[in-house]
């Protein structure tokens, strides 16, 4: 069995946590929904943000949709300047 990853962004208007954990929790639900992911196929999901997205982990609305025993983390990507700000990454392997 081969492990595939699937990738998408979302961003903010605010850099608060309540935002961060909204929109993070959407853009997951519609990553797994759309590819038609199986919880129990996930190994792991990684999240990055853009270094003025600080509020909150992303990975806090993973955990609120109960995915418990999924290892998880998060990074800062790098400080491109003419990269898109307010962004939040996730990568689902």
């Amino acid at each position: 069995m081969g492990v595939r990853a699937i990738r998408g962004a979302t961003t903010v208007e605010n850099n608060t946590a309540k935002e961060i954990i909204e929109e993070t929790k959407l853009l997951l639900q519609e990553m797994l929904l759309a590819n038609d992911i199986n919880i129990e196929e996930i190994i792991s999901i990684f999240f990055t943000t853009t270094k003025d997205v600080t509020a909150e982990f992303p990975a806090v609305a993973a955990r609120d949709l109960d995915l418990c025993n999924i290892p998880l983390m998060c990074a800062h990507e790098m400080d491109v300047p003419h990269g898109l700000m307010n962004c939040i990454r996730i990568m689902v392997h």
